[in-house]
């Protein structure tokens, strides 16, 4: 079976003398070691075409699956339920939250579709970019953060799923009050809450695993079609809902004033963080180059679109102060006498839900087969079925996985949203010419070094300037935070040269991704504490697994790193 191959190279110029010293120098230690095999980076080089054995993955996805995948990914049953809960604060300006948060998810977009469009299309997304704009320690950060907001998300979305399929069961006779709550209707709880059942969320799991071992092209089929019906069904509440609008109702538009509408910003904006699934696609998509770009912007203007039009037509029929904060949709257009509509909101949380869980357990198998094959993982994960050309082993574990916290703790959906900054610091990075410079030990101020500080610089100062706002500091300090950042927005204007990329190009290099760093960081500030203690835990963790394992088996004595891919003829 003929096929191509995509040769990633792992650069350690700036280690070759720790991991392999000559006869006169000292040997290294722990701590040399471990630091020069954290420093090391992939430099892409062009593809080669070779012939393989046929495991790899296949090339089935066209442009219009890679939008259905963003837009599954992003549109969830939050749709129905997150609009209503943001709008009882900032009223009919929630439309002005999700325009916002739509505006900053298009600035992070704009950089992940250069950098979907200008890697080979392998497998890896998040932390392929990661691992060569900056290091392998920071793409293995990258890749533990994403894997924990990806199995507790998982997780959660899961039980709500189990939830709602429950709900469809009791508008029989037969199954309504029949069904325990250890079932689906949240879980029955054990140890003062510690542990809570729940049985019907694993087994809907397992099916949406088998699905996705079976091969990608059926899993794309089950997507498709469960998000074509998701978006037909929130057009059709979107319709059916005009026709109940009392315009008094959106006055005043912002009851609470502008800081709530920016409050509302930062919860919405996790509703569209949905680029990492298309990017995960690239070593499964028939044109990566083209349709990657095309599948992260689109699928982001469908989701905009439709949380608009849900927004203004939730606030427009019922005033604000009296959402219901549970079911929103299903509340409102139920006092309006249209309870056909409510049951058919269900339905589409099911399958919005369906999709979401889908399109997350595809994403997390393949970042663990991009980090089988580098090494940083056991081989096991690296594996590619021969006949379903899907990675079976790393499907699998992700299923387990996410039906064990599902089956017996009800956990709670984390953001994406440091994974996010980091990314887009990744365009400014890859832009530099003077990429050798940052092997150069002896350049403790070189080019590279003054941009990563500028980039650090930027990052504190937004997540400052988002502090002070959230304790309500003085607003001279937001200032200040504001003028340092663009002081270290103008140092990497002036010290450095940017390339221009092949394929897409991301405009406005590098003010537009400093501007969306800040704007990150900003978020993130807003969230809860036990995030950012998350956030730091976690980080020790994983440096930690990297120091016992990865550092040592990511084999650097390697000089390529070969992706199996199949033609795309053979994929057609």
């Amino acid at each position: 079976m003929g096929g191509e191959n995509v040769q990633i190279e792992k650069s350690n110029n700036n280690s070759s003398s720790s991991s392999s010293p000559s006869a006169s120098g000292p040997p290294p230690t722990c701590f040399s070691h471990f630091w020069s095999s954290a420093l090391r980076a992939k430099t892409l080089t062009a593809p080669s075409v070779r012939t393989n054995d046929g495991e790899g993955l296949l090339r089935r996805l066209g442009l219009f699956e890679l939008v259905l995948i963003g837009v599954g990914a992003s549109v969830g049953a939050g749709i129905f339920v997150v609009t209503g809960t943001v709008a009882r604060d900032a009223g009919p300006g929630v439309t002005i939250s999700f325009l916002l948060a739509g505006a900053a998810s298009v600035l992070n977009a704009l950089c992940y579709a250069e950098l979907a469009s200008r890697f080979p299309a392998v497998v890896g997304g998040a932390y392929l970019y990661a691992y060569t704009a900056f290091n392998e320690l920071t793409a293995f950060l990258v890749f533990a953060q994403l894997m924990l907001d990806y199995h507790i998300g998982a997780a959660s979305i899961a039980r709500s799923l189990a939830s709602y399929v429950v709900s469809i069961l009791e508008l029989f006779p037969f199954f309504k009050e029949n069904i325990p709550s250890w079932i689906g209707h949240g879980g029955e709880e054990f140890l003062g809450g510690t542990l809570s059942i729940n049985i019907l969320a694993p087994i809907l799991l397992a099916l949406l695993t088998i699905v996705l071992c079976w091969g990608v092209g059926e899993s794309s089929v089950l997507n498709s079609c469960m998000t074509v019906v998701k978006v037909i069904i929130v057009i059709v509440v979107i319709f059916a809902g005009a026709f109940e609008v009392d315009v008094s109702n959106w006055s005043p538009f912002a009851p609470n004033g502008f800081k709530e509408i920016l409050t509302g910003a930062t919860v919405v904006f996790f509703a569209y963080v949905g680029f990492d699934a298309v990017a995960n696609s690239a070593e499964e998509s028939k044109k990566p180059q083209r349709d990657l770009p095309i599948g992260i912007l689109g699928s982001l203007l469908i989701c905009a679109a439709l949380y608009v039009g849900v927004s203004l037509v939730l606030t427009g029929m019922v005033p604000y102060k009296f959402l219901d904060e549970d079911a929103p949709l299903s509340d409102a257009f139920a006092s309006r006498g249209l309870k056909y509509v409510s049951v058919l909101i269900s339905f589409g949380a099911v399958a919005g839900l369906t999709t979401t869980l889908l399109v997350g357990l595809y994403v997390q198998s393949r970042l663990y087969l991009g980090l089988g094959r580098d090494g940083l993982l056991p081989s096991i994960f690296a594996k590619v079925h021969p006949k379903r050309h899907t990675p079976v082993h790393s499907q699998v574990w992700v299923g387990i996985v996410a039906g064990i916290l599902a089956g017996l703790f009800n956990v709670r959906v984390l953001s994406h949203i440091l994974s996010v900054g980091t990314l887009v610091a990744c365009v400014i990075a890859l832009r530099w010419k003077d990429r050798t410079s940052r092997n150069d030990s002896s350049r403790l101020t070189s080019a590279w070094r003054q941009g990563v500080i500028c980039l650090i610089i930027i990052a504190c100062c937004g997540f400052g300037a988002g502090l002070f706002y959230r304790i309500n500091a003085s607003y001279i300090l937001l200032i200040v935070a504001v003028v340092i950042a663009v002081l270290a927005s103008a140092m990497l204007c002036l010290r450095h040269g940017y390339s221009d990329p092949p394929g897409f190009s991301c405009p406005g290099v590098p003010l537009l991704p400093a501007v969306s760093i800040f704007f990150n960081l900003f978020l993130f500030a807003q969230l809860h504490y036990e995030a950012w203690w998350r956030f730091v835990i976690l980080s020790f963790i994983s440096i930690g697994l990297y120091a016992f394992y990865g550092q040592y088996h990511a084999d650097p004595s390697s000089d390529t790193i070969v992706y199996h891919r199949v033609a795309v003829a053979e994929a057609q």
